[in-house]
């Protein structure tokens, strides 16, 4: 690593929705997994949030808690001293929607009402005190007007932002501060909506992309939408792999879910993306062929209730089980428990949780339309639409034990390669070129 600084490396100032324990799906998981590994490779983080993480958590951290825009409080813990935490008080959560944002804001101003009534102590408020706009789209706008404050005070030489909400935070950062940008790509509109694209979620993500300096693609799937879709020169699009946290986790409560019955496993957000009515209607028809086996969807999002009612529809309801929403070592024990993980998401940028499954000796199936499943080899792969060949595929691993030992085997070694230190050079290595670049 080359150093930038007097005796000092790289300053990173990182714009992004997810830390553990707040986390709703892979941005969380690779937000943790990079800044660590960020940490480890000697590049210093400032990472700005929407809310707190729990000490617990941030064992590789020094976290800045701001109890105002301007005045910020810092404490120190773990051995690892190259990432600090500040945080924007919002009601902005990661894959969200117009609806869940004003679903949110609304929860928030009752709580506050019953502070102010003294039925509910202000440490419970779900967010800060701060007004809102009662907009998302604005309070897009919002957060990126109070990073750019923030950012005054700090001293960094690159600009990372994670995903479309913080693309504007970003580029106001950038302008602000005249340092480069880079935006990394865990997920574009497309993956989300399909064709259907939220036309105000599109613009800012292609603003963002064009006024990056560099754009950082978790998968060559990812890469040629971001080309194809928005029009991004392909000299400024870089892929880097995501990685995995070895037999990570934290610890929870139990399940309770019994291995009375061989489990197939769905991890992840229960919303279009991910496939779940594909997973459902290969379920009923391995059913058919094999009785003594139960179908675990783990996770939440929009089509939870609607999946819930296909799963009744098909007459297999009392074969697929619902856990809502795991983390943890919740997710652990489930991945423990598993005989098969399946991954039909219908059009997926990476996806981490397979990698998590391989760590834990479970057997995986993925859709081919998926960034992992250019660096997996030893994975069964499908079209996601094929819910024949899913059921065939699951049938086989269930049926042919030998089959589901050559899986475990050889993806193990497999995810073994994966690391997100590996992950972390890869970006140290793009933040060197961008600052060679603006010094040249």
């Amino acid at each position: 690593m080359r150093l930038r600084q007097e005796g000092g490396s790289i300053s990173v100032l990182m714009l992004g929705w997810e830390f553990p324990p707040f986390i709703s799906g892979g941005l969380g998981t690779a937000c943790y997994g990079l800044t660590k590994a960020l940490d480890e490779v000697g590049i210093r983080v400032t990472f700005i949030l929407p809310r707190m993480v729990e000490s617990e958590y941030t064992t590789h951290v020094k976290i800045l808690t701001p109890s105002s825009r301007a005045s910020s409080k810092y404490y120190q813990i773990g051995k690892l001293r190259n990432v600090k935490f500040r945080t924007i008080e919002s009601a902005l959560q990661p894959y969200s929607t117009p609806e869940i944002y004003q679903q949110r804001l609304e929860e928030h101003l009752r709580q506050k009402r019953m502070i102010r009534s003294g039925r509910v102590s202000a440490t419970n408020q779900l967010v800060g005190g701060l007004d809102y706009s009662g907009d998302m789209y604005n309070e897009v706008r919002r957060y990126a007007a109070i990073a750019a404050e923030l950012a005054e005070d700090e001293q960094f030489d690159i600009v990372h932002a994670h995903d479309w909400m913080t693309y504007p935070a970003g580029v106001a950062v950038a302008a602000t501060s005249g340092k480069p940008l880079v935006v990394h790509v865990h997920s574009t509109e497309f993956d989300r909506s399909g064709e259907h694209v939220n036309q105000v979620i599109y613009d800012v993500e292609r603003e963002g992309m064009n006024e990056a300096d560099r754009v950082i693609a978790v998968s060559h799937f990812t890469r040629s939408i971001i080309i194809s879709r928005y029009g991004i020169g392909g000299d400024k699009v870089d892929v880097v792999y995501n990685g995995v946290e070895r037999n990570g986790g934290w610890p929870l409560a139990k399940t309770g879910i019994s291995k009375d019955e061989k489990i197939v496993l769905f991890l992840g957000r229960i919303t279009m993306q991910k496939g779940p009515e594909y997973f459902l209607q290969a379920a009923k028809k391995v059913l058919e062929v094999v009785d003594n086996v139960k179908f675990v969807m783990a996770g939440s999002g929009d089509m939870m209730y609607r999946s819930i009612e296909m799963a009744a529809e098909l007459g297999i309801g009392q074969k697929v089980l619902f856990t809502g929403f795991l983390r943890g070592e919740d997710v652990q024990k489930i991945y423990r428990m598993a005989d098969l993980y399946v991954m039909p998401s219908v059009s997926e940028p990476f996806g981490i949780a397979p990698l998590e499954a391989l760590d834990n000796n479970v057997p995986v199936i993925i859709s081919k339309q998926s960034g992992v499943s250019e660096v997996l080899k030893h994975a069964l792969k499908v079209d996601f639409w094929d819910v024949n060949e899913i059921a065939n595929k699951v049938v086989a691993v269930l049926k042919y034990p030998p089959l589901g030992l050559t899986l475990r085997s050889h993806g193990n070694f497999e995810v073994r390669r994966l690391r997100w230190k590996d992950a972390a050079e890869g970006c140290a290595r793009i933040y060197e070129e961008m600052l060679t670049a603006v010094s040249s």
